[in-house]
């Protein structure tokens, strides 16, 4: 029997990138559980990479927000700065993904309800498909994430969590990709 078709619903390798808002040392550190956060955002980042998606980061005023955290820095490069609190301000990241045929984008980032919502509307707008992974979203109010999420998938946005975008990223086990993020999936959070 062959196999069915691919659901639209689901990501994959070759038409997601992931995008990482404003995960800053200054920030990210006030916000409950921000080690499991900045691990779950680790997690993304080395799985994108390991299949080979794109990773667009921004941040958010480092001038007053310091820079990445530094756990994720190393493994982002260059960063750019914003003002506006939407990635949109940030065109130039988005630029070229229709052409290389990407038109998911998985958020992951902080706040919820600020930068995270308004880049969503925006990338929803500019007509992406756009996932959360709600695990590695994070606000320092616990009704602003919930409010947020809800506001976010009500316009459009699906939910999702880090482990299960990275096997809908993977599509199939028995890869040496998939060995590689079964392995990663397998380390325990931080305490």
């Amino acid at each position: 029997m062959a196999r069915l078709p691919r659901s639209p619903e689901l990501m994959n390798r070759d038409d997601t990138a992931l995008l990482v808002i404003d995960v800053q040392g200054k920030l990210v550190t006030l916000i409950p559980g921000h080690q499991l956060l900045v691990w779950n955002i680790g997690r993304l980042i080395d799985g994108a990479k390991i299949l080979g998606l794109p990773v667009l980061a921004t941040e958010q005023y480092p001038k007053g927000l310091g820079p990445t955290a530094p756990e994720l820095a190393g493994k982002l490069g260059t960063v750019p700065a914003k003002t506006a609190f939407s990635c949109g301000e940030c065109g130039e990241l988005f630029e070229g993904l229709e052409k290389k045929g990407i038109h998911r984008v998985l958020v992951c980032g902080i706040e919820a309800h600020v930068c995270v919502q308004q880049s969503v509307h925006d990338l929803l707008a500019a007509g992406f498909r756009v996932y959360l992974a709600v695990d590695a979203i994070g606000a320092r109010g616990k009704i602003d994430y919930e409010t947020a999420l809800r506001r976010m998938e009500s316009s459009g946005a699906t939910l999702t969590t880090v482990e299960a975008a990275l096997f809908e990223w993977c599509d199939v086990a028995g890869t040496p990709e998939f060995k590689q993020i079964s392995t990663m999936i397998k380390q325990p959070p931080p305490a």
